[in-house]
């Protein structure tokens, strides 16, 4: 049986319905969370990760929707409240990509997708959430190292990733007033259904990290949870790099 280190808290989390968000809402769970999962259309992929958070014995609801949308993000805030009784942990985790490996060939329309779902999306439910937060609450953002490293296909994506830094750090001055927590975690490639769908199995060499191979979901998953705890009761505006060796200095 895992330690309960997060008995009696709430998550709400952003995107996990697979890959590093699923990841990660499952080992909280074990933890003893109870958890809300935000995703935006795979209902089955969702559905399988609610049975799963189940079975260990966690409640777990799901909303379906988009981010974007500040009344959807303001909805299933309301509901997680009143059917989990509060949320003490938001993760935001949800994000889009789509390469093209010159500027002239991007699309305009996935531009604003990638801008909308990873950073005004994450910013949407960030303010639905903050309300009702309290002393010792944590956020936790997925950006990326990308954000510090760049990418020759991902111009928009490592864009919006670089936001989310700034954004961590920016709201961890506004929230210190009120004890709440607010860091990030920025792993290195991964190989999630987002990722493989996007690259295949593996990055090129230029992109790939000093271990030699992607990262799995389930390996990412340890840095939110110590985020999440009282372990991380002194860290606030960081960003953990769970990246596989690569240097960022960041």
């Amino acid at each position: 049986m895992k330690n309960q280190e997060l008995k009696d808290k709430t998550v709400l989390i952003s995107g996990a319905d697979s890959g590093i968000g699923k990841a990660a809402a499952l080992l909280l769970a074990e933890h003893g969370a109870d958890i809300a999962i935000i995703y935006h259309s795979d209902d089955d992929s969702a559905e399988k990760t609610q049975r799963e958070i189940k079975n260990l014995g966690r409640k777990c609801i799901l909303f379906s929707g988009d981010i974007n949308e500040s009344e959807f993000c303001e909805r299933s805030v309301k509901n997680t409240v009143e059917q989990l009784g509060k949320i003490d942990i938001l993760i935001n985790n949800a994000g889009v990509q789509f390469p093209s490996d010159n500027i002239e060939d991007l699309d305009e329309e996935n531009i604003r997708k990638t801008f909308d779902s990873n950073i005004i999306g994450m910013i949407l439910l960030t303010k639905a959430v903050f309300p009702h937060l309290k002393e010792g609450c944590s956020i936790i953002n997925t950006t990326s190292a990308t954000a510090y490293q760049g990418h020759k296909e991902l111009l928009d994506y490592s864009a919006t990733k670089g936001a989310i830094v700034s954004f961590t750090r920016s709201l961890a001055l506004q929230a210190k007033s009120k004890g709440i927590r607010v860091n990030a975690v920025a792993p290195g490639p991964v190989a999630t259904p987002l990722t493989e769908k996007t690259f295949g199995e593996e990055e090129d060499d230029i992109n790939r990290p000093p271990f030699e191979r992607n990262a799995t979901s389930e390996e990412i998953a340890p840095s939110f949870l110590f985020l999440a705890t009282d372990a991380a009761a002194q860290m606030t505006g960081q960003v953990l790099h769970p990246n596989g060796g690569l240097v960022v200095n960041g």
